[in-house]
């Protein structure tokens, strides 16, 4: 009880320190050397960075309010409970003709932290040859992987695992905010898969992060801390120090509805914001002095530029928006990664009570809440995509020509780089957690890293507080379906191999299962992942770091194109997708643009 009560006050104590009430700060007479919109994965670093000059003035306005306040975002497994709650924006896909025309499920966290509040945990940052990528579009060598590795560094505080004795402790971060190891749960079928992928040919590789590259097969590292609790950007970022700091104020659950800006002469500048607590409510206004930083992620950063007249004409004339500057780039460029789920029966009894769907399962769950409080230990602490594989459609050893004769284009960063993810669930669900299996189950997921089909986000309204139109136009590009077909036959002989073969119930034909799946035609695999594919919730690209001529929103100091004072960082702004989870990536990118911003004002 005594435990309960301190937990209570220290986060009473931290909500203390958030403004609620949008009046202290939204008057014209404040003004703030930056203004930062949105605390998700990016702007939360953003804020604790910039204030550390305490000769500057910083203030963060987040649309939702404290995500480390949320029980379900502290433990591991409980993200995806927060899907269908107020804490989550709850937006669909237009519908997609690739995936049979329906509209997907697109969650996004509305709260401090943003997605790394509400994602896997998977501390996978990408390829070398992804930020080699970056570079060479965008023509600035800081962007390269011998550059850039620094500041995945910066924010890593990586705490050694004495299962995982391997890792080359001189290639991590020891000091920064964020902890990652290798303290999540993970079920002996995810061991056993490492195993099985080895046995087709798939190396073991002892860390994912590292110059050495990407491919192989482990137990992925993730934003779980030595308690077994997540690590998000909030947790890590704003602690109870960076709060307290006189020159940081962090409004919450407020939404931005413009960016004002000013023209003097051909000069357009950003000087402030709008926001407002409510659709209905009072707009506030408060002005910058050097940027505005837009980091409201992929959906929300470039409806933001477009609300304030920032986009492509035709877009803004379409809503009789004023137009301020015509920047054709503005919501193109949208990507994410598909995936594609194979579900299997499991020997062994599973953690599905998680959501209990009846007495015992609620008794289950009873127990290992206590388990988890108690000793930090159990179905609690697993972060859900257990172990992983990254790999290429296009390695013989794994695709053989007799076997795989089409020959299908390379679309990864460099040579040695990804387009294929395979990960583990301990247990099979659909319809993002909504649907979990009556029976013992085992997951295992196709994801394509690098695809081809590329889509939109646009307004369906000028209303700030509607649902931008979002068409990720998942599998138009026909190698996209192709690859991910080539993704579900390696599923299919990894779960043959043994270790992981004697944890599965290969002989169930019930029609919720995959067993008989591997029996299908290509042809027919390819309805299936027409069926089937859904958000890996990976987002990106649609403010894109790119030449102006090439449809780029920001240069390569974020800046952008056309309009003084104004920024975006999230992974809006990746000039391509990575080759794995973007939260990494995001969060390296605002560490970099903190140190941009920091030497720009050192020379003023």
């Amino acid at each position: 009880m005594g435990l309960l009560l301190l937990k209570r006050l220290l986060l009473q104590s931290r909500k203390s320190k958030l403004i609620q009430d949008a009046s202290r700060v939204g008057n014209d007479e404040e003004e703030y050397d930056y203004v930062v919109v949105g605390g998700g994965t990016s702007g939360c670093v953003l804020a604790a960075r910039l204030s550390e000059d305490p000769s500057v003035k910083v203030l963060l306005i987040e649309a939702g309010g404290s995500g480390q306040a949320l029980l379900f975002t502290r433990i591991p497994v409980a993200f995806s409970l927060l899907f269908h709650t107020e804490h989550v924006w709850q937006f669909y896909t237009e519908p997609q003709a690739g995936a049979n025309g329906r509209k997907k499920f697109w969650p996004r966290g509305k709260m401090l932290g943003g997605c790394s509040s509400i994602n896997a945990q998977m501390a996978q940052f990408g390829a070398p040859g992804d930020f080699d990528r970056w570079a060479e579009v965008i023509g600035d060598s800081a962007w390269k992987w011998e550059s850039f590795q620094n500041y995945f560094k910066k924010f890593e505080r990586y705490t050694p695992h004495p299962d995982y004795p391997d890792v080359d402790l001189s290639l991590k971060g020891k000091d920064g905010p964020m902890r990652i190891g290798y303290f999540s749960d993970v079920s002996q079928a995810s061991k056993d898969f490492i195993k099985a992928c080895n046995k087709v040919g798939i190396p073991y590789s002892a860390d994912f992060n590292t110059s050495k590259g990407t491919l192989g097969v482990n137990k992925i590292m993730t934003y779980i801390d030595e308690t077994r609790t997540r690590a998000s950007s909030e947790s890590a970022y704003f602690t109870k120090d960076v709060l307290s700091r006189s020159n940081l104020k962090v409004v919450i659950n407020a939404t931005v509805t413009k960016i004002l800006t000013e023209k003097v002469g051909d000069e357009i500048k950003a000087i402030g914001v709008e926001f407002a607590k409510s659709k209905d409510g009072p707009r506030y206004r408060v002005k910058s002095k050097r940027d505005v930083i837009i980091s409201a992620g992929a959906v929300h950063s470039p409806q933001i530029l477009l609300l304030s007249g920032i986009g492509p004409a035709a877009e803004l004339n379409k809503h009789h928006i004023p137009i301020v500057h015509d920047l054709p780039g503005v919501g193109d460029n949208l990507i994410d990664h598909p995936v594609v789920d194979v579900y299997f029966r499991n020997k062994n009894h599973t953690a599905k009570f998680v959501k209990p769907q009846g007495p015992l399962d609620a008794i289950k769950l009873v127990g290992s809440v206590l388990q988890y409080y108690v000793t930090k230990r159990g179905a609690m602490t697993t972060n859900f995509g257990e172990s992983a594989a990254f790999l290429r459609s296009d390695d013989p050893k794994l695709f053989s020509e007799n076997d795989f004769p089409s020959k299908l284009n390379d679309t990864t960063s460099a040579p040695g780089s990804p387009d294929l993810e395979i990960f583990t669930t301990p247990f099979a669900y659909k319809e993002h957690g909504d649907f979990l299996f009556p029976m013992d189950t085992f997951a295992i997921h196709a994801v394509l890293l690098r695809p081809k089909s590329k889509g939109t986000l646009r307004l369906n309204s000028t209303d700030p507080w509607d649902s931008p139109s979002m068409d990720p136009n998942y599998l138009a590009e026909p190698e996209d379906v192709q690859k991910l077909v080539r993704g579900l036959r390696l599923i299919f002989k990894i779960a043959q191999q043994e270790p992981l073969a004697s944890h599965l119930i290969h002989t169930d034909t019930n029609s919720l299962l995959d067993h008989l799946l591997h029996l299908k035609s290509d042809e027919e695999l390819e309805d299936v992942v027409r069926e089937r594919v859904e958000t890996l919730y990976h987002p990106t690209s649609t403010c894109r770091m790119a030449p102006l001529s090439e449809g780029g929103v920001v240069d390569s100091h974020l800046r952008v194109y056309g309009v003084k004072g104004l920024r975006v960082c999230d992974a809006s702004v990746f000039s391509e997708i990575v080759s794995g989870h973007t939260a990494g990536a995001a969060l390296a990118t605002a560490e970099h643009l903190a140190d941009i911003i920091k030497r720009e004002n050192a020379r003023v």
